[in-house]
């Protein structure tokens, strides 16, 4: 049960960390003035991605896991750390990254592109996940409820702050993206 829980904890801060990007981006696309119901559709569809694209990657990571072994476990962890470096350098220049996507309407294909951007990071972890072994069902739960609920949160709170929290919620996913590689890579 403590290894039980401790895997949850794990797969929530991951989660939390990826879903920094949605809550960025969705800072920004507040400041569009949406409705509620457009709010609540666009956390749905970032959600839905924050499942699927995790999903490919496990099965992707399963597959280069069995051929590959402990080499893939360390390509994993060093992947993870180039992702969360590529979160924090966007983030402290305050330029690139998930905020050039600020300007893409959430609506149509726009809404599709939104959400593709801000779950592209969630295939690579997934990917990684899938060499280290977690439990599909439990990660992709964990990664698409947070994904949805940080969405809303930061399309509410763009609606009231207008993108001030953006880069620091960026830096924070990125460290915590950084710290899971590390684990990854000196857990041998």
């Amino acid at each position: 049960m403590n290894t039980f829980a401790g895997e949850i904890i794990t797969l929530l801060l991951m989660a939390f960390a990826l879903g920094m990007d949605a809550f960025s981006v969705g800072l920004g696309m507040g400041m569009f003035k949406l409705r509620l119901r457009q709010v609540f559709f666009i956390g749905l569809i970032v959600g839905v991605f924050h499942i699927l694209m995790p999903l490919f990657g496990m099965g992707a990571g399963r597959f280069i896991s069995e051929k590959f072994g402990i080499f893939a476990t360390y390509a994993g962890g060093l992947l993870l750390i180039i992702l969360g470096i590529q979160m924090f350098i966007p983030g402290k220049k305050g330029e690139g990254g998930a905020r050039e996507n600020k300007m893409v309407a959430p609506i149509g294909k726009g809404l599709f592109i939104f959400a593709l951007g801000v779950s592209l990071d969630s295939f690579s972890v997934g990917l990684t996940l899938g060499i280290y072994g977690a439990k599909t069902i439990i990660t992709i739960l964990c990664f698409g409820l947070v994904a949805t609920l940080l969405t809303w949160l930061g399309l509410l709170l763009g609606r009231k702050m207008q993108g001030v929290l953006g880069v620091y919620s960026e830096i924070l996913g990125g460290s915590i993206l950084c710290a899971f590689g590390l684990k990854l890579l000196f857990s041998f």
